[in-house]
């Protein structure tokens, strides 16, 4: 009898006292970092998405425009560009076989710029979009796994990395090699360069710096890996003695140039994530040497601490696109089409527009924002239909809409007070 007692007792105390995560039992439970009670989250709850405070106008006077086409921290702001939109000339090159978008960004030269073919021809062209030299450093294998190029200048070497593993460096005047090596993996992200040392990562989420004059290693960092390939391209910036970058899982990892070793690391994402990175897209890293922007199309748009990797806000905008930066406001485009205006430092939205509003809602549907540009007061977004929308910045209203291509484009890039977007086969230059 006293067993019996002893038995129901237990099972009573046992079915009040749950073994769940939430239970009072786990004093010592992991904390979540990526929501811990500091951050704040301006939006909470689902909401859908409609256009909001349509009669707010910016106040774009005392704007500061820029002609830069490389920075270390993608802190391109708001460009030196009229928008008339006139065609002035295309530098051609052979179609890119097996893209889907056009991920790729020239090099751009204050006499011309440099790009590559489906073949991994080097390419460089003059101001009149005539060829100077074109240069292969493929064997006949390596040319039909159609490498895809980065590029970044340093002096008269021009480094490139691509999608097959290689990483060489050739002199940007005649186009001759100055070196060749092998990664044990392709490139999967942009080259970044500080004082001798450049750097990029690869399909295995590992950050990898080499040496500039021979292209040997100095060290190399890796992260957690997935067991898919991502589908988005990483993103890194520098800022004083760190190297920052972004790999397939959402984790954002700050680096010490010199040893390699981490400062600081922010996950952003579940441990479910690493199962599912081929969908996962986050856009560039940007910096304004305090915070770091960033969004991801899981409906998250960061604010980050350089110094110390803590969350300074989080709102819920679904955006890979690389948002901009000017004075205290942050614009960047939501993968439906609709515009934020966001406040830097508090990260509350003060206007929403709606870019595909004059899209038949059937269209709508299949048509998805490449990316952006802004220059003086009008903001230029290409889209997957091959058409290119022009934005009052100041209204937010759409003021026109170019035809580029018959279907996806590259995001629009602004050097010399002309705009340039590539389409499969050339790059169209606009004045």
């Amino acid at each position: 009898m006293n067993r019996l007692l002893i038995l129901i007792i237990s099972l009573f105390f046992l079915n009040n006292c749950s073994l769940n995560e939430n239970s009072s039992i786990w004093q010592n439970k992991e904390v979540d970092t990526k929501n811990p009670k500091n951050i704040k989250k301006v939006f909470s709850e689902k909401k859908v998405v409609t256009q909001f405070n349509q009669e707010l106008k910016l106040d774009l006077s005392k704007i500061k425009v820029n002609n830069r086409i490389v920075d270390n921290r993608n802190n391109y702001g708001i460009q030196d560009y009229s928008g008339i939109i006139d065609k002035v000339g295309s530098y051609k090159f052979s179609k890119l076989d097996d893209v889907n978008h056009l991920n790729f960004k020239p090099l751009f030269l204050n006499d011309g710029l440099i790009f590559f073919d489906k073949k991994g021809s080097i390419i460089r062209y003059d101001n009149n979009q005539k060829v100077l030299w074109k240069k292969n450093y493929y064997s006949k294998s390596e040319k039909k796994l159609k490498p895809k190029l980065n590029f970044v200048l340093v002096d008269q070497n021009l480094l490139i990395t691509d999608s097959i593993s290689k990483y060489y460096s050739i002199n940007i005047n005649s186009g001759e090699l100055i070196w060749s090596k092998n990664n044990i993996y392709p490139f999967n992200s942009e080259i970044k360069r500080s004082k001798n040392k450049i750097f990029a990562v690869d399909y295995k989420n590992t950050l990898r710096c080499y040496n500039i004059n021979d292209g040997s290693e100095c060290w190399n960092l890796p992260t957690e890996d997935s067991f898919t390939i991502s589908s988005s391209n990483f993103s890194l910036i520098i800022l004083g003695e760190l190297i920052i970058f972004t790999n397939s899982i959402g984790d954002v990892t700050a680096v010490d140039i010199d040893s390699g070793l981490i400062t600081w690391q922010l996950p952003t994402q579940s441990s479910s994530i690493i199962n599912e990175t081929y969908n996962f897209k986050v856009s560039k890293l940007v910096s304004d040497n305090k915070s770091i922007y960033f969004s991801n199309n899981k409906n998250e748009f960061y604010s980050v601490d350089v110094r110390t990797g803590i969350t300074n806000w989080i709102n819920e905008i679904n955006s890979n696109l690389t948002p901009i930066t000017s004075g205290n406001l942050i614009f960047t485009i939501s993968n439906e089409g609709y515009l934020y205006v966001v406040e830097k430092n508090n990260g509350n939205i003060i206007r929403i527009s709606d870019l595909y509003l004059n899209y038949k809602i059937k269209k709508r549907k299949n048509v998805k924002p490449i990316g952006f540009a802004i220059g003086g007061t009008k903001l230029y977004l290409t889209n997957t239909d091959g058409k290119m929308i022009v934005v009052d910045l100041n209204l937010g209203k759409v003021i026109g809409v170019e035809k580029v291509a018959g279907n996806f484009t590259s995001r629009p890039f602004i050097f010399n007070q002309s705009l340039f977007v590539i389409r499969n086969g050339s790059i169209i230059q606009y004045n």
